[in-house]
């Protein structure tokens, strides 16, 4: 059984007749690129949910001072979007007092308790998790960062685990990391994390330089599915692919199944060639809890937004069947 609301209008292209491929893309890719927001150099690594029969999502704009952004979009099938030309702001928790323009990049935003808690790599004398939430996807409470610098791919969990938020995340460095553990972090409030716990690290050939949570896990009977993005390190660079795990559900921090192979890796030409090569990176990932659709959206080659689909009783047992 899947613990997820319908979604009637979830984005969705039939995979092609005769192919295997347990993610396949859409054939419109990219569905978003630098011409959405006049002084955009590149959008990617954005969050998408579902909310009141259409979607919203918080994304990603570097500049054309590379200066990184998140910003607001909208949009009635989840393919064709409207994003806002200025950052949102961020409001001192329940006030109208503006602290600034959310700065920050690769967010995920959660639904938890009636509220969207949106997750981001701030700076604070370095990366770390910024967080902030919101209950009309238009006004946006910052909270204090979740750990000290330098960390990143802070991702929530959507309900209480035991009776603490749950966050996974992965400690970095100040530079391009290469290194990287996911870890899982808990919290009463939201505000003080502690009960660290090691989740699974780095490994295999496609992922053995670092690894990070990618969109909000989806909970099943038999756990929580996370596909995540692993990376290795080849003569020419960073490669960044797709992954899928199955962690328990009341344990999140244990990993009951891992697949040995990637479940996406950069292929078309938008995934293979612009400011970052060779990437995809997940970090929304829509289910329509009736028929098991996943609509996954991902940055390519740290530029554009890509769309892709699954059915998730395939990515299951697929990562099962595959498992380490």
């Amino acid at each position: 059984m899947i613990h997820a609301d319908k979604i009637p209008n979830l984005p969705w292209q039939d995979r092609k007749e005769g192919s295997s491929d347990i993610i396949w893309r859409y054939d419109n890719n990219p569905i978003i690129d630098k011409s959405f927001i006049p002084t955009a150099n590149s959008i990617f690594n954005s969050a998408v949910v579902y909310r009141g029969g259409h979607f919203e999502g918080v994304f990603r704009c570097d500049n054309i001072e590379m200066q990184q952004n998140l910003y607001l979009g909208i949009s009635d099938d989840g393919i064709h979007w409207d994003i806002e030309p200025t950052p949102l702001n961020l409001y001192k928790p329940d006030t109208d007092e503006i602290i600034g323009q959310a700065r920050g990049y690769d967010p995920r935003v959660c639904l938890i308790d009636g509220r969207y808690i949106v997750t981001w790599c701030n700076n604070y004398y370095g990366p770390t998790i910024g967080i902030a939430y919101s209950t009309d996807f238009r006004k946006f409470y910052q909270l204090e960062n979740a750990f000290l610098p330098f960390n990143r791919n802070g991702v929530m969990f959507p309900r209480k685990i035991g009776g603490k938020y749950c966050m996974m995340s992965r400690p970095s460095d100040n530079g391009h990391t290469p290194f990287g553990d996911i870890f899982l972090s808990q919290s009463p409030d939201l505000e003080h994390w502690g009960y660290h716990r090691h989740v699974m690290g780095a490994g295999g050939g496609w992922s053995w330089t670092k690894i990070g949570a990618g969109p909000i896990p989806i909970e099943t009977d038999e756990g929580w599915l996370l596909i995540y993005h692993g990376v290795a390190t080849t003569c020419s660079g960073m490669i960044y692919s797709m992954g899928g795990a199955i962690l328990d559900l009341e344990h999140p921090w244990e990993v009951k199944y891992r697949c040995k192979p990637y479940i996406m890796h950069p292929e078309e030409i938008y995934e293979r060639v612009g400011d970052v090569p060779n990437v995809v990176f997940p970090c929304a990932m829509l289910c329509d809890g009736e028929t098991g659709r996943l609509a996954i959206y991902y940055g390519a080659a740290d530029t554009v937004v890509g769309l892709a689909f699954a059915h998730i009783d395939e990515i299951m047992d697929y990562i099962k069947k595959n498992s380490d």
